[in-house]
């Protein structure tokens, strides 16, 4: 397919959707002030089931999964002292690919004060899907960020691996100009791969946890090692100003509960928050 074809197709089969929100503290309340969407991504009216300091977000994908062609763009901006939890209405879903990448785009800038908490349910990776995500966060001084990332490569459930396609991830998280986590993954899809120590070891999901915010004790490190109850494999490691969780296993809901336990642990630990798991996530 040449050039022309190929955008043609991008153009006419392919969504290119856009998300731009922006969190305000305005009256001790922190109020989604800007919600600009464009399909198949839009985010449902804010609520707060911890009061009003804390204003909570699910974003929809209305067409249910991407495809190869697919652009997805996020912006999310916490202003000064706004404080914000994001996440998903259900695991997203990446197709089979018809040749083309498909990519999704986050930008994050969190003002001082601000704390965001991005916290998506599951990606699926299926067979054959061509995928790129980049992920970027730029925090002011006294601002925080935790966010997760879940992903399933085949659907393990009908027996389908991930050996053929290609998935590439990308995450940077800046403060004022300093790199804090720079974190580059690229999995291609390959029987050798899959198998592989160095790939996935024959274990379908993986998982990675980041918090930056402040210095944590080693007592926080081995508490967080403790509450993984399960055969996954795991690693706990202290950043500058943060911490970083990392999972290679069989089991969504073993990752996904190690990664509530410890999100929680870190809320109640700097944030001063007591547990308040989204409605969302129970369905």
């Amino acid at each position: 397919m040449n050039l022309n074809n190929q955008t043609a197709v991008e153009s006419t089969n392919s969504w290119h959707g856009k998300l731009n929100l922006v969190y305000a503290s305005r009256h001790n309340s922190t109020q989604l002030i800007t919600n600009e969407s464009k399909a198949p991504l839009k985010v449902q009216r804010p609520f707060y089931p911890e009061g009003e300091k804390i204003c909570h977000s699910v974003i929809l994908h209305t067409a249910g999964g991407v495809v190869g062609g697919d652009r997805l763009s996020s912006n999310f901006h916490l202003q000064a002292n706004s404080q914000a939890l994001i996440t998903t209405a259900a695991a997203s879903k990446i197709y089979r690919s018809n040749g083309l990448q498909a990519k999704q785009k986050i930008e994050i800038k969190i003002d001082s004060g601000g704390c965001l908490e991005w916290l998506p349910q599951e990606t699926i990776i299926f067979n054959d899907a061509i995928y790129r995500q980049d992920l970027r966060v730029e925090l002011a001084a006294n601002a925080t960020f935790l966010g997760w990332e879940i992903t399933r490569f085949g659907r393990s459930a009908r027996g389908e691996k991930f050996v053929s396609g290609d998935w590439r991830s990308n995450t940077e998280i800046w403060r004022l100009g300093v790199p804090l986590w720079i974190d580059r993954q690229w999995l291609p899809g390959r029987e050798e791969v899959f198998a592989s120590a160095y790939g996935l070891s024959g274990k379908p999901i993986t998982g990675s946890f980041v918090w930056i915010g402040c210095n944590v004790s080693s007592e926080i490190v081995e508490k967080a090692r403790n509450l993984l109850q399960g055969e996954g494999e795991f690693g706990v490691t202290c950043l500058e100003h943060g911490l970083l969780c990392r999972y290679r296993g069989f089991s969504t809901s073993e990752v996904r509960n190690w990664f509530i336990s410890v999100w929680l642990l870190l809320r109640m630990s700097f944030l001063g928050r007591g547990s308040s798991v989204p409605r969302v996530w129970q369905v």
